[in-house]
């Protein structure tokens, strides 16, 4: 049997949610956690529901060191309209928590989901991050380690629905469904337009069609 690297492994979620914030998070992982976590029953946080992930999120981070980056939406349409590219954003996300991981533990080896060109996320490594070995993989979720970070993504983004829900009494639907133009419109008699900024990202085309 190979020997387990311990590493550390990106994801994001909510990035094809025209509601919500984007999140992406880092975990690093050793052999005594992946075993724990794929015993836990985790894996790409898209084939889990929502209810279950809620109950992973506290056993991956009562096991490893990791770092969860939310950009609200008021954030993401600001860094979205300076850099006008979502993957130089991601990239930017995901150098983020592999510094964060870093600034914690000393880790040689990173690997991300592939979004993009490899050198984005190398290129928005600080000081920390410029020495490790960093790879994308298509698919990396089948990675423990990424599927952990899937999933603590998933759970914050979650958490934030619930908060802007809360917040401004709408029920946000996820992703891209037609619901959606619906709670958009309510969101605008509400509130007026101008601020459905707050809670959506801009650059989609629903956006406009609202």
């Amino acid at each position: 049997m190979n020997e387990y690297i311990t590493h550390i492994g990106t994801d994001e979620s909510g990035k094809g949610d025209f509601f919500g914030p984007l999140v992406i998070a880092g975990v690093m992982v050793d052999e005594k956690a992946a075993k724990l976590f794929v015993d836990a029953g985790i894996r790409d946080s898209k084939k889990i529901t929502d209810k279950k992930i809620l109950t992973l999120e506290p056993i991956i981070k009562q096991n490893s060191i990791y770092s969860i980056v939310p950009i609200s939406n008021g954030k993401y349409n600001e860094l979205y309209a300076n850099i006008k590219n979502l993957n130089k954003l991601l990239a930017w996300g995901h150098a983020r928590v592999i510094e964060n991981v870093l600034d914690q533990q000393t880790c040689e080896y990173a690997l991300s989901d592939k979004f993009g060109d490899e050198s984005l996320i190398k290129s928005a490594l600080m000081k920390k991050g410029q020495s490790i070995k960093l790879e994308q993989m298509v698919r990396a979720e089948s990675d423990v380690a990424v599927a952990a970070a899937s999933v603590l993504a998933r759970a914050t983004f979650v958490h934030k629905i619930q908060e802007m829900e809360n917040t401004y009494g709408i029920k946000f639907p996820k992703g891209c469904a037609p619901q959606v133009k619906d709670a958009a419109k309510e969101f605008i008699a509400k509130f007026g337009k101008d601020r459905l900024i707050e809670v959506c990202k801009a650059h989609f085309k629903t956006y406009n069609e609202v």
